[in-house]
């Protein structure tokens, strides 16, 4: 079988990336008071876990990319919850279980106990290897 081609959402510009980790920092601060320790904690895990990482800030969304392969982690954040979006996530061994279309897979998190599970720790890693939105 051979691999879907990388396509760009036409209407959707990609974020570009900030001068460093500060406009995540910042972002924190605007999430919902029970949501920022479970970001905070997937932040810390997504920057242990993938190095050379570029950071963005974009619709209130966090995006984490690699320069090589482009945006591949977005972070999405709701009243109750939390959406990571691997934008490569269709190309996991394992992919994650929501999304059915196109390239991207997300998992919804609502607990601090959820972000550092093997699962989880594994797609952040699959990510850092798999080609995401450019």
């Amino acid at each position: 079988m051979v691999p879907k081609e990388l396509e760009g959402n036409p209407r959707r510009k990609p974020p570009e990336p900030a001068a460093g980790h500060s406009d995540i920092g910042t972002w924190f601060g605007q999430l919902m008071p029970n949501l920022q320790p479970i970001v905070r904690e997937l932040d810390k895990t997504i920057r242990a876990v993938v190095l050379d990482l570029t950071f963005a800030v974009k619709s209130k969304r966090a995006f984490y990319g690699r320069p090589a392969l482009g945006w591949i982690i977005e972070v999405a954040p709701y009243d109750v919850s939390i959406n990571v979006v691997f934008l490569g996530g269709a190309g996991f061994d394992r992919p994650p279980p929501l999304g059915s279309t196109g390239r991207t897979r997300y998992v919804k998190l609502s607990s601090l106990a959820e972000v550092t599970r093997p699962a989880m720790v594994d797609w952040i890693d699959q990510a850092g290897r798999t080609p995401g939105w450019t």
